[in-house]
């Protein structure tokens, strides 16, 4: 980080972002049930990411206010600063002024934007030059600000309380689509995947990624890129997303594109499990060395090294499945992290595990070993101390990745796809996915 400031400066944005963002969704801001129209439901503006779900909530002020143009980005949208204008006259009639709208001069009317929005008590995260000159960032910051102090919402007590009630988080369901989330972004496809269950509904996304994953897979000739204004189109990509996934004898009984479409879950989760899976297995039938060629690996293989690894190492502990409960203390992959690299492991801060303070600190600390080893891992603390059978699976077969790719000389033995995707359709990807992947 000290030679790599542009690092340092990514990271704490994020970390700006996140604080930002965190009321910009239903649960913490109920109101936000009203930009439902009629003809959306309320899962999809619950599956938004909280950047879209902001520019939702401008243009609907913006539309109420008369202001004809559609916001689609904080950068070339709203550097006339014309829509700040609108929205703030939207949200406090009682501090605006006809002088904004009047103006021609755009710095002179993001001066006055600015001036409008302190008024209501907002931090100056910006200078009317960063207006007039679309820096994405802060003005995503702007608004966001903004938001939080008057989101000029109004949705009934009725509303609220009845949405309140089908607000139950499902954390395994969250924890899965987080995990599907990093390992779709660390592929390195064109698109960047924000949300899971709303970002993959139109089969673009999963296309990129089969098309990762398998090679020549994907007839993109037959597929549709976003945006994706006619339905049947959506369809026809999760169709052959469907397909391909039968050719790799996935389990999809009784599945269909429009299941995708339609944002089924269960379903989506499912199909990105086997994908996920298929893709580990194909890493390591590639590196194992005494595999013959063409020979499959079975999660009894994995298991298998993991253990053999751990019982060579001196260690007595081992695995009988990958929902063995006694994994649930961290002793197994904490032995089997020192077999592949004995150096890595400080036994000093481990536990025995025997309470949930301690399995949390050795999961915790499982994860921060295997990341610095180059692992790639997407599961959290929670999913080692309740054992979730397809997380420890990853977990399991991205340290034997990594320890057959460091066998085979791997360089710095980081995970990296084996494939790369193709020229024609890389090309495709526009600055905006190819910015938002840089920055994650």
């Amino acid at each position: 980080f000290l030679f790599q400031p542009h690092l340092v400066l990514g990271l704490i944005s994020q970390i700006v972002k996140i604080q930002l963002l965190a009321d910009v969704n239903l649960k913490n801001t109920p109101e936000l049930v009203e930009l439902v129209d009629e003809n959306e439901e309320v899962e999809e503006l619950r599956n938004l990411a909280p950047e879209k779900v902001l520019l939702k909530w401008m243009n609907f002020h913006l539309k109420k206010a008369g202001y004809t143009k559609q916001v689609t980005n904080f950068s070339s949208d709203v550097k006339d600063g014309e829509a700040y204008a609108y929205l703030l006259t939207a949200l406090a009639p009682e501090l605006s002024t006809p002088d904004a709208l009047q103006v021609m001069d755009p710095t002179e009317r993001a001066n006055m934007v600015i001036e409008q929005a302190e008024k209501l008590e907002c931090n100056k995260y910006l200078t009317p030059t960063d207006i007039v000159e679309g820096s994405a960032n802060l003005n995503l910051a702007f608004v966001a600000e903004i938001f939080q102090h008057r989101n000029g919402l109004n949705a009934t007590e009725t509303s609220k309380v009845s949405y309140a009630e089908m607000m139950e988080d499902d954390d395994q369901t969250s924890r899965e689509e987080r995990c599907f989330r990093l390992w779709i972004n660390s592929l390195g496809i064109p698109t960047h995947c924000n949300n899971v269950f709303e970002d993959v509904r139109n089969g673009w996304i999963i296309l990129e990624v089969l098309d990762k994953v398998s090679p020549g897979s994907v007839n993109w000739k037959l597929a549709t890129k976003p945006p994706i204004k006619m339905p049947f189109r959506k369809v026809e990509n999760c169709n052959q997303v469907i397909q391909i996934g039968r050719d790799m004898h996935f389990s999809l009984v009784n599945v269909a594109g429009n299941d995708i479409v339609q944002g089924n879950k269960k379903l989506i989760i499912a199909y990105l499990w086997q994908l996920m899976r298929f893709s580990m297995l194909q890493l390591l039938r590639n590196l194992r060395s005494h595999s013959s060629e063409g020979k499959e690996i079975t999660d009894t293989d994995i298991i298998q090294w993991a253990n053999d690894k751990v019982k060579k190492s001196g260690k007595t502990s081992q695995m009988e499945s990958f929902k063995d409960k006694n994994l649930a203390t961290g002793v197994f992959f904490l032995e089997l992290l020192s077999a592949v690299e004995p150096r890595v492991v400080n036994w000093e801060v481990c536990r025995a595990g025997e309470t949930d303070e301690d399995k949390k600190m050795n999961a915790t600390y499982i994860i921060s070993v295997a990341r610095k080893l180059g692992c790639s891992i997407f599961l959290l603390p929670e999913d080692i101390m309740e054992v979730n059978q397809k997380m420890i699976l990853i977990l399991t077969a991205s340290i034997m990745y990594w320890s057959l790719q460091r066998k085979h000389g791997g360089g710095h033995h980081t995970y990296t796809p084996p494939v790369n995707a193709p020229e024609d359709h890389a090309e495709e990807a526009d600055d905006e996915d190819v910015a938002a992947d840089a920055t994650e």
